[in-house]
């Protein structure tokens, strides 16, 4: 089939450039040694996620334990979820994961979660690896010193059933090698050592290597590329693979049209950024508002503009949320379908 026989609005990978984005990122950061452990939530597919271990990744991240059960049914053996896991029932979800052979890690930033993490797996017999959350700027999770750090290093490390792990931020920032080398020096005193810090962030990835605290990286959007990511100069938009294809469904005036593709489609998401993505055959068009099932286009900057029934490509604002909006993916390479993979993880939240 060939990629203009899809009904619109579809959501499009091209998979020469997904591919290559896979392997660029994965030959920079081992050129470097630094671990890659990719964050699927921005593509929520077991078959992606195969093929960035295939590559080279040490296994990969997941936000949410709903994200993390998919992936170990789909036989993913070593996940990551670096997010606070709090009451018995997601515990014991955890802990389920664990008891499947598969190597589940997380962190915590509090000794809340470290009390609960400790409860849950001396009762279920296991050891889990625990890492400490650190804010280094995001303003997000995260102890907020090296000494807050270093402390909850040490009860994790004297906690049953826990090991500690390391140090994980996000996103990479100027503040992570004072804070770690600050935190590394007090738990020496102890005699603890760090296995691992763990950074992310696909538009800091490049510049990874220059921080020398730095074990493992996590990037989502690095195989897919987005408004985003072309703002932070870390993509180019000829590798960015994934695209949302919509038609041209109404031109009300002669200044504007609107698509087949709404907040459903394409998210409310702006990051900053004006409008609601690019279409790349009239980049002087702005998606300027969104309704459910509506793309309102102002065409009054563009030299040509486009017909009733014609299809555009749009580059959204940000590639995770429209993954999570849709039922499926189309894999195309040189224009012609090759795979449909259902987003498997969609709406995995809990």
């Amino acid at each position: 089939m060939h990629v203009s026989e899809l009904e619109t609005p579809s959501i499009l990978v091209d998979l020469d450039l997904m591919e290559a984005n896979i392997l660029r990122l994965q030959s920079y950061l081992s050129q470097h040694g630094i671990a890659n452990r990719p964050h699927i939530k921005t593509h929520k597919i077991p078959a992606i996620a195969h093929l960035q271990i295939n590559a080279g990744a040490v296994g990969i991240t997941c936000q949410k334990l709903g994200e993390a059960e998919v992936m170990a049914e789909a036989g993913i053996k070593d996940i990551f979820l670096p997010y606070n896991i709090i009451g018995a029932a997601k515990l014991e979800r955890l802990m389920n994961l664990a008891r499947r052979r598969v190597r589940m890690s997380v962190t915590a930033d509090s000794e809340i979660v470290v009390r609960g993490l400790s409860s849950a797996a001396r009762g279920a017999g296991l050891m889990l690896p625990v890492l400490v959350e650190c804010d280094t700027g995001a303003k997000r999770c995260g102890v907020q010193s090296p000494e807050a750090a270093a402390a909850l290093a040490r009860l994790i490390a004297r906690s049953p059933g826990l090991h500690f792990g390391g140090f994980m931020t996000y996103p990479n920032s100027e503040q992570l090698d004072p804070f770690m080398q600050a935190a590394k020096r007090m738990l020496a005193e102890h005699g603890l050592t760090v296995e691992c810090v763990s950074g992310g962030g696909t538009p800091q990835m490049w510049q990874a290597h220059t921080h020398r605290e730095l074990t493992e990286h996590r990037a989502g959007m690095y195989l897919y590329g987005d408004r985003y990511t072309l703002r932070s100069s870390a993509m180019s938009l000829a590798g960015c693979s994934f695209k949302v294809r919509a038609t041209v469904v109404s031109r009300p005036t002669p200044d504007r049209a609107i698509l087949d593709a709404g907040s459903k489609t394409l998210s409310s998401d702006v990051l900053g950024l004006e409008g609601h993505g690019l279409i790349t055959e009239y980049p002087e068009a702005r998606i300027y508002s969104l309704s459910e099932e509506h793309g309102h286009v102002d065409l009054s900057e563009c030299a040509s503009q486009p017909e009733i029934g014609e299809e555009v490509t749009i580059i959204p604002n940000h590639c995770c949320v429209v993954t999570n909006l849709a039922n499926e993916v189309v894999g195309v390479r040189r224009g012609e379908v090759e795979v449909i993979w259902p987003v498997a993880a969609r709406g995995r939240v809990q």
